[in-house]
């Protein structure tokens, strides 16, 4: 996979970049990153990207002919015949692990990372493939934004982690906050890991796992059992949460 990043703070990205599962992916040759400063593309002397908006109002607002000129120099470099294009903005689409996955089949992602107050709306209309929001909040500019896009995507490409299997495992990925987890040693202060892990049974362990991650999303975030089709075994240990629950 190939990954752009358009910036005018490269150096903050690059740091992100060559570190832990991001930077290794790097050296195994899984992806590559390339980092663009928009700001060389600005067509005039002073390198400014941004102006005040039409019609008035508080803020500056990013130019297109920068973006345009960047994202179409990077496309004509690579002979990419259909990157995905995405704008970070607390506007677009809410980021999920489903997303992710997606992602991660693509060949070349393109991110655009603003500041200022926004963008030119004939960079949404005409450039863009995507536009993707991590939250409803609003942060300085979309940098950071990028890199936890970047993080979830590379880490599901083959190889990318030392173990498979951590990836398929993780929340969201089967529609389920993930289960609890415990390491040596089995007495910590008094509090003891459950004895199922212990027991070395592993048809008991994978169903105490399942009914622990029901338990959690049950309590921490129902609205995604709302969107499940579970299974009668996971439906009959979810009521069991349920009955447990009540009783505390």
């Amino acid at each position: 996979m190939r990954i752009d990043v358009l910036t005018l703070f490269p150096e903050m990205v690059d740091a992100v970049l060559q570190s832990s599962i991001l930077g290794k992916a790097r050296e195994k040759g899984i992806v590559e990153y390339h980092l663009t400063n928009f700001r060389d593309f600005s067509g005039n002397k002073h390198g400014q990207v941004d102006d005040t908006p039409y019609g008035g109002g508080g803020g500056m607002v990013l130019k297109p002919e920068p973006i345009f000129s960047a994202v179409e120099h990077i496309v004509d470099g690579t002979g990419s015949r259909s990157p995905r294009i995405i704008l970070m903005t607390p506007q677009g689409d809410p980021y999920n692990q489903s997303k992710a996955e997606r992602l991660a089949e693509e060949e070349h992602l393109i991110f655009i990372c603003g500041h200022y107050e926004g963008y030119d709306e004939r960079i949404r209309e005409h450039l863009v493939t995507d536009e993707i929001s991590i939250g409803d909040y609003v942060l300085t500019g979309g940098e950071l934004p990028a890199l936890v896009v970047i993080d979830s995507v590379v880490r599901l490409l083959p190889g990318a982690l030392g173990n498979e299997q951590s990836a398929r495992t993780d929340s969201f990925q089967n529609g389920l906050l993930e289960h609890p987890h415990y390491t040596r040693p089995a007495e910590f202060r008094g509090w003891q890991v459950p004895d199922v892990l212990l027991s070395g049974h592993h048809e008991n362990i994978e169903t105490w796992r399942l009914k622990e991650s029901l338990r959690r999303t049950y309590l921490r975030r129902p609205d995604l059992l709302k969107e499940m089709e579970l299974t009668e075994p996971m439906q009959k240990l979810l009521e069991e949460v349920k009955k447990e629950e009540k009783q505390n």
